[in-house]
């Protein structure tokens, strides 16, 4: 991700780094509701336990001079349609990208990766009586 977009516009160039496009996709998805996160690996999962978090995450892009095309790998939370909350991320990272960009997007391939299961049994377990 070393490439940078750049536009040449009357006062100078404005360059977008691939790593800023991989952010934005990144936050965007975790918006959705049913997205419990991003999957990074092992090397990804290394770097949070160090304490350092990566904002893009699970997310791979590949940009040319106008267009953009985006890989997202990502958890779900247990008990949602699946093909519903990918169409959500789909949408919603689509929509900001090209609009903090002004990149065409063209592709965002979705790759489900995991279900989370911690909400689930968060509420098989009874309450906690405060004595």
């Amino acid at each position: 991700m070393e490439e940078n977009i750049s536009q040449e516009l009357e006062f100078g160039t404005i360059k977008i780094s691939d790593d800023v496009v991989a952010v934005i996709a990144g936050l965007a998805a975790t918006e959705v509701p049913g997205v419990a996160g991003m999957s990074g690996g092992v090397v990804n999962g290394i770097t949070e336990m160090l304490g350092r978090k990566n904002l893009s995450k699970g997310v791979k892009v590949q940009v040319g001079e106008k267009e953009a095309a985006i890989d997202l790998y990502i958890v779900v939370d247990y008990g949602v349609r699946i093909p519903e909350i990918a169409w959500n991320v789909q949408e919603n990272v689509k929509k900001a990208i090209e609009t903090m960009t002004g990149l065409k997007v063209v592709e965002v391939n979705i790759h489900i990766q995991g279900v989370n299961m911690e909400k689930e049994q968060k509420s098989k377990e009874p309450p906690k009586e405060n004595k």
